[in-house]
This record gives C-alpha cells, sequence and structure tokens, in this order.
C-alpha cells in the first residue's frame, strides 16, 4: 500500500528504493511493543516516519519491537527484525496480508490460497499449515491469542491498506518473552497517526482481472497534542481464479485519536477498526506432475483455473442444507484498543495497552479430494466391486454425458466452517531506568473464546474442467450414488464452545556494561486454561432414507454427545542476549531462549495436552553504512512436542513429534550511487524431523525434511529512480527463486523449485499524484505451494492436485495526497 512522498522528500530525494521495497536495510528494527514516548512525537512531527531520507545517518532509527518497550537503537538489537514502511509494502505488491511476509528471510508465506486461509512458516518449526508459530499484532497487542485455529490464522483477521505506517517482524529473540509469548513469527502492523496538519490522501486501482478497490485517509490535528486519523479501503471483484460470480468483496475501516503529553512524558491512543471482507477461498487443483516437471492439465489454466462455478455456487447438500460458495473465507469483525504510556516519576514510567476483537471468522469453501479420475473408476470407489455405471448425466440440465465411463470425473466437498470469535487482552508494564540499567516488570492476560459449527465432508462429483460442473451417477441394480451430484452426507462434525485464559508474568532486566557492550535477560512464566463444552460425531453413522440403493446416504454422520474440556498447564520462558558494537555501524550480537506454545482449542478437542518448547541459539553481524546494509543470522533450534490434526479423508488425524533446524538469514542493501539500489535477501534451512510421527503415530518421519519449508530461498531486488524535471519515474523488479519441498511430512509429495518475477513502475508528478502499474508472476511461472493435504503417500505421476501460485496479473493506479 503505498503513501505519496511528501513535499520536503521531494525536495531532499528520493529514498533508496530497496528501503521503500522491502525495508530490510531496516532490519534489526521494530515493535512488538506499543510506541514509546519519543516515537510517538516523531510520527506526530512527520507522520511519513515510514519514508527513509537517504541522507539520513544509517542504524541511527530508534526500534521498539522484540524489547520491554523503551526502544533501543536499531544497531544495538540482539536479535533479528524486519520492518516494512508503506511504501516498502506498497513496491512489493502483496496478492494478501500473509503474502507480504515472503520479503522477511527465514520465513515461508504461501498466499496461493487467496486473501484468506494463507500457511506460513518460519524457521524449520513443523507444521502441518495454517500459521501456528506466527502471531499478528495491531499496534503491539495481539488481534487474537491464539495464532492458529483450525479454519482460522491471523492473517485472516487483519487486511493491509494506505492507514498502515508500517509493519514489523521479529524472529525467535525475545518473541518469547513479551505479548503472547509466541517463539516463532510476531508482526506488528502500525497504523498511521495524525499530525500537526491537516492531511489526505486518495487511491483508486485496477487490475487486468477486473478487480477495483478505492483507498483512502484522512488526518490532522484536534488541538493542543491531540490528533486524529481515519482511512480504509472498499474493493470488490471475481478474483485472479474467476467462479463467474462475485467472489471477492469488503472493506476495512481504521480509527484513532492520538494525544502527546507535555514534556514528552508520555501518550494515549485509543483505535477502532472494523473488518468486513470475504474471498474465494483457494485450493488444490488439477495438474500433471511427473518428477520434478509440472505442466498444466488439459484444459485448465494454472494460474486461473478454479473449480468453483456457477453449478457450485448454490447447493443443497444429503441433509437438505443450502449453501452458497460466495460467502467464501473472510472475517466480519471489530477491533478496539488503547494505549496508555506515561512516566510518573523521573525514570519511571507506566504502560498499558488493551484490546478487544469480537465478531465473525466463517469458511464455505469447495475442497477436491481426488484428482481426475475416469467416471468408471469412482463408480468402484462409490458403489464397490464390479460397479458399473448405466446412468451419467448433468445434474443442473444438459442431458447424458456423450463420453460415458471415460469422462474424467472429480470429488471435492463443500465445507462449512461458523466461527463466532472474541477477546479480551491486557497487557501491563512498570519500566524502572536507572543509569545504566533497565528493569521492565509487566502482567499479561488474555480471554478468549469461539463458538464452532463443522460440517465437512459433503462431496459433490464434478466434471475436471474449470467452472465444474455438477454430475448425477447412477450404478448397476438400480442404485443411486448421488442426490444432486453429492456422493455422501456430513462425515465430521463439531459443535463446540471453547473458553481459554492465559495469565503471565514477566520481568527483563537491560544493562549497558559499556559503550560497546549490552547485555539483556528475562523471564515468563505463564499459564495457560482452556474449558469447553464438545460435541464431535456419534460413534455410528446412519442410513438417512433405510434404503442401500440410495448410496449418497447410507453412511451420514450424526452430532454425538457433549463432552467437558477442562484443562489447565504452566511453563517458563526465558531469554539471554548480548549485543556488541566496535562501531556505530558495525556490531555482532548472539541470544539463547526458550519459548513455548501451548495447545489450542484444537488440540484439546483431539486430546493432545503436549506443550510445544523451542530452544533456539542465534547470532549475527550487522552493518549499517550509508551505502551499505548487510545482516547475516545463523540459528539453530530444536523443537520438541509438535501436536496437531490434519483433516485425512474427511476425518482428523494426528501428528505429534519434534525436529531440528539450523540455517543462515542473509538481508542487505547496496546503494552505489544516488538512485539505484540493489536488494537481496537469502535464507538457507537444513530442518529435519525428530521422534515426529504422523496418521496418528503410524508413520514414523524421523530424518525427513520438515514439510513445506526449502532448504534454499532468496529475493534479488533492483530499483532506480531519476528525476526528469517535474516527474520522478522509477523501475522496480524482484526476482525470487523457491527451492524443493515436500508438502507432506512421510516426503512423498515433491514441490519443485521455481522462480517468481515481479516489477513495476511509477511516476511522481509534481508533488501530489503518483501513476503505477505493477505485476505479478511476469513469467506466469507455475509454481506449487502444496500437495493434496487430504491424504498420506504420493500421488502418483500424471493428473495429481496440487495450488499453484497465483497467474500472471497487473494493478494499476493511480494516487493523490493533500
Amino acid at each position: 500500500m503505498k503513501k505519496l512522498l511528501n513535499s520536503h522528500y521531494l525536495r531532499t530525494g528520493v529514498a533508496p528504493l530497496a528501503l521503500l521495497i522491502t525495508g530490510q536495510a531496516q532490519a534489526q528494527t521494530a515493535p512488538v511493543d506499543a510506541p514509546t514516548p519519543a516515537t510517538s512525537a516523531a510520527q506526530r512531527a512527520a507522520p511519513d516516519a515510514g519514508i527513509v531520507d537517504p541522507d539520513a545517518q544509517a542504524g541511527e532509527d530508534i526500534i521498539v519491537v522484540g524489547t520491554s518497550g523503551g526502544g533501543t537503537r536499531r544497531q544495538d538489537a540482539a536479535f533479528a527484525v524486519t520492518t516494512l514502511s508503506n511504501d516498502a509494502i506498497e513496491r512489493a505488491a502483496p496478492n494478501s496480508t500473509a503474502d507480504l511476509l515472503r520479503t522477511v528471510p527465514g520465513v515461508m508465506a504461501e498466499s496461493s490460497g487467496g486473501q484468506n486461509g494463507a500457511n506460513i512458516f518460519v524457521r524449520g518449526y513443523p507444521s502441518g499449515g495454517d500459521a501456528q508459530f506466527v502471531t499478528f499484532q495491531l499496534g503491539g497487542v495481539p488481534i487474537f491469542p491464539p495464532s492458529t485455529l483450525s479454519f482460522l490464522e491471523n492473517s485472516q483477521l487483519i487486511r493491509l491498506d494506505e492507514t498502515v505506517q508500517r509493519v514489523e517482524a521479529v524472529r525467535g529473540g525475545t518473541g518469547s518473552l513479551f505479548s503472547n509469548g509466541q517463539p516463532g513469527l510476531t508482526v506488528n502492523v502500525v497504523p498511521r497517526i495524525g499530525g500537526d496538519t491537516f492531511k489526505g490522501f486518495a487511491k483508486l486501482s485496477y487490475t487486468d482481472y477486473d478487480e477495483a478497490r478505492g483507498d483512502a485517509w484522512v488526518s490532522g490535528p484536534l488541538g493542543g497534542n491531540t490528533s486524529f486519523m481515519v482511512g480504509g479501503y472498499y474493493a470488490q471483484g471475481n478474483g485472479i481464479r474467476d467462479p463467474r460470480y462475485r467472489a471477492e468483496k469488503g472493506g476495512q475501516v481504521t480509527a484513532n485519536i492520538h494525544h502527546d503529553f507535555d514534556d514528552n512524558r508520555g501518550s494515549v491512543e485509543a483505535y477502532v477498526r472494523y473488518l468486513n471482507d470475504h474471498g474465494q477461498w483457494l485450493l488444490p487443483i488439477p495438474i500433471v506432475q511427473n518428477g520434478s516437471k509440472i505442466s498444466e492439465y488439459a484444459g485448465f489454466d494454472a494460474g486461473t483455473g478454479t473449480l468453483a462455478g456457477p453449478e457450485t455456487r448454490v447447493t443443497t447438500n444429503v441433509v437438505g442444507r443450502t449453501l452458497d460458495l460466495a460467502q467464501g473465507r473472510g472475517a466480519k469483525v471489530i477491533n478496539t484498543g488503547f494505549t496508555f504510556d506515561y512516566e510518573i516519576a523521573n525514570g519511571l514510567r507506566v504502560r498499558e495497552r488493551l484490546s478487544y476483537l469480537g465478531g465473525n471468522a466463517d469458511t464455505v469453501g469447495l475442497v477436491p479430494a481426488d484428482a481426475p479420475t475416469a467416471a468408471s473408476a469412482l463408480a468402484v470407489a462409490l458403489g464397490g466391486a464390479n460397479s458399473t455405471i448405466t446412468s451419467l448425466t448433468y445434474a443442473n440440465g444438459g442431458g447424458a454425458i456423450a463420453t460415458g465411463a471415460a469422462t474424467p470425473l472429480m470429488r471435492a466437498g463443500i465445507w462449512e466452517v461458523r466461527k463466532k470469535i472474541s477477546s479480551f487482552v491486557s497487557d501491563s508494564a512498570l519500566e524502572w531506568t536507572a543509569g545504566s540499567n533497565k528493569l521492565t516488570g509487566g502482567f499479561y492476560y488474555a480471554n478468549y473464546t469461539t463458538r464452532d459449527n463443522w460440517a465437512l465432508g459433503n462431496q459433490i462429483l464434478l466434471t475436471a474442467t474449470p467452472n465444474a460442473r455438477v454430475v448425477n451417477m447412477t450404478l448397476n441394480g438400480g442404485r443411486a450414488a448421488t442426490l444432486r451430484g453429492f456422493t455422501n452426507g456430513p462425515t465430521f462434525l463439531v459443535n463446540a464452545a471453547y473458553d481459554g485464559n492465559d495469565y503471565a508474568l514477566y520481568g527483563v532486566d537491560e544493562l549497558q556494561i559499556t559503550p560497546e557492550l549490552r547485555l539483556d535477560g528475562g523471564v515468563r512464566w505463564q499459564r495457560h486454561e482452556v474449558t469447553g463444552l464438545i460435541r464431535t460425531p456419534a460413534a455410528a453413522a446412519v442410513n438417512l432414507d433405510g434404503n442401500a440403493a440410495t448410496l449418497y446416504d447410507n453412511a451420514v454422520a450424526v452430532i454425538g454427545d457433549a463432552k467437558q474440556l477442562d484443562y489447565g498447564d504452566s511453563k517458563w520462558s526465558w531469554t539471554a542476549g548480548a549485543n556488541y558494537d566496535f562501531t556505530r555501524t558495525v556490531g555482532v550480537f548472539a541470544r539463547y531462549s526458550r519459548g513455548n506454545s501451548f495447545p489450542a482449542f484444537d488440540n484439546l478437542r483431539e486430546g493432545l495436552t503436549i506443550v510445544a518448547k523451542v530452544d533456539t541459539y542465534e547470532g549475527g553481524i550487522k552493518v549499517s553504512l550509508p551505502w551499505l546494509n548487510l545482516y547475516a543470522t545463523g540459528f539453530h533450534n530444536t523443537f520438541d512436542g509438535l501436536a496437531t490434526t490434519q483433516i485425512i479423508n474427511n476425518v482428523p488425524s494426528t501428528q505429534t513429534g519434534g525436529a531440528k533446524a539450523t540455517g543462515v538469514e542473509l538481508e542487505g542493501t547496496l546503494k552505489p550511487f544516488r538512485g539505484f539500489s540493489l536488494n537481496a535477501s537469502g535464507t538457507y534451512l537444513d530442518a529435519t524431523y525428530q521422534d515426529f510421527f504422523s496418521n496418528n503415530g503410524l508413520i514414523d518421519n524421523t530424518g525427513n525434511r520438515v514439510q513445506r519449508q526449502p532448504k534454499w530461498g532468496w529475493r534479488v531486488t533492483p530499483a532506480y529512480e531519476l528525476p526528469i524535471g517535474s516527474l520522478r519515474p522509477a523501475l522496480f523488479a524482484t526476482l525470487q527463486y523457491t527451492g524443493d519441498r515436500f508438502s507432506d511430512p512421510e516426503n512423498n509429495q515433491l514441490l519443485p523449485h521455481f522462480y517468481q518475477l515481479d516489477a513495476g513502475v511509477s511516476v511522481d508528478v509534481f508533488d501530489h499524484v503518483r501513476l503505477q502499474v505493477t505485476g505479478n508472476n511476469l513469467t506466469n511461472e507455475i509454481g506449487l505451494t502444496e500437495g493434496n493435504p487430504r491424504i498420506i503417500g504420493s500421488q502418483g505421476t500424471g493428473p495429481i492436485l496440487a495450488r499453484p501460485i497465483l497467474g500472471r496479473s497487473f494493478r494499476f493506479s493511480a494516487a493523490v495526497n493533500f
């Protein structure tokens, strides 16, 4: 998302694009905590703080994320952090909130699922999907404290728009001490605040796949040291994978009021954000694979094709439930909060951060079950040995299918997951500074609830074509294999109400031993409690009509008796780190940390009570010069106690165990002459399972590579800006490489390496207008991010199910500020 350069920066020259594109020249910067008074004052004086002055001294910026809240100089931070300015976000042109994290070393973000339903993996932490070790925050407070529930991860609850000033991401480090104690990745979204003058911004954008979007914000003073900001976006379209109906629709509004106390003693801020947005949940499609060679399935465009279409949009299943796929996956939530920071006495500060979120996060999706298969083979799968087809017709008119038993068909489930969620978070801290020592103590409390209603299964018979048609099948002996195309009813049901409470005490001591040497250490005690009332399927499925010849309803799951859930456990986390600066621009750091991840609602529903434990050793070198920024971080972590469930053949299957990983993260920016920058980042990761079992403990995956995370990945971003009179054109491009991975822990489903090329051009006209076009996946690469997660084992060669990255697309925008 983009904010135009203000007149001051346009006079002094445009910031180096590498800083604007990825912000990684600001690596080792960022905040998990609320802004300090100094930061707030700076924001009020220059709300464009996300834009970096090329003449500024490198390494002098103050960062807050990963600290106790008081902030520290970027060059002194003893942990790995990446910061992305508003312009960096715009130039990266992410397709979703999660897609932005492709720019962060050590993070593998799969955004091929659309605006929602991302999979995000961190530093070799083993995970079956979603974003189990990723927490998103708004202004330093977790948006929803559980990082992942089934069918709900944090990025689903927030959108990037022009009201975002910057995004900050800390990996490992001190994350296990602060906020909700996330040992993996903490991403903090920092909203704009107002300044001393009235300002505004508006942008219209349009894509070559017919998505229209409008963004706007205004901000200004309310008198004294008080200011306001309000803005948001609205968008609608069918999406890159066009189902031939309006699948993407919604918007977000954010507003805040900020006040700075006199004499720079602190600040207070109140905010509210309303999100109502949904989109198509993009899932695997037919692809042809022969070893490491990938090609399109006949008639199915890998970059734009989707099974969903007019015939599958509205359906009535076997149990009479009517669903509309246009509801898709998204969120309708309100998030409001309050931050307070005040120096109550010399050297003594108090901080309070409060947040409330409430609303719904629902999923209605078309979930493929098997690759294209001849109708005759599916007849045997549905009716048993010796079954043959006597009738094969289109369910919605059109008569018999001419190719009969040889017709390639597929089954896909129409899944419905309803979630009503809420959360309340309070993080209180007291900080005392005496000389070179700063001591912080805090108390964290979170209450979060969800009311779940699921109906999985509900498979429908489809043609293996884009915008698939629904098919009815009758077998020999007069047996009906389908009803309105459905081959079965629900196979897994959940009706549950969960209530979670987290209590944590933390203490951190930071000591500047010498001007060059800084030490820090801290501990956190956390208590995790969950209660709930859960109903899942009864032990035996039922035949709804008692007629064995109607195959579609012979084994329908029905809800069972309620079970009470009552869980509680406590754990300690700790960390110690050191930073040594040889000069103000060259330094090194080292850190050890122990973190924990408590079982979430879905794990506890399946009886998995293991607490995940992570030990991380990391160290790095930092160089911050006017013409060069370079950050290198090496890490080794051991992970024990993963416990998760995966939906296999429409029922949950457990995965438990551990892993170890060793890796190196590199990021840097070279600015050899004014106007040109070359940004690069890369990750090497050697991550393998240790005593890790899948398929309910039946398969030992020890020694296998951790799924979905490549050994090698890198990005290179050259950019050039050259003012020409009143015009300021800029060219930028990013080439990204993603190495070979495996989609499954058994290492049977290979995801071959691929390259992705993105590029764009923008032109600033005078001080107030910017025109821009960006292109994603310009070479239309078929890059797979997921195989078939609904099965165990290889899919073989030939037609398979897999989820490719989105195809080539272009976005055109015109923006004006005032």
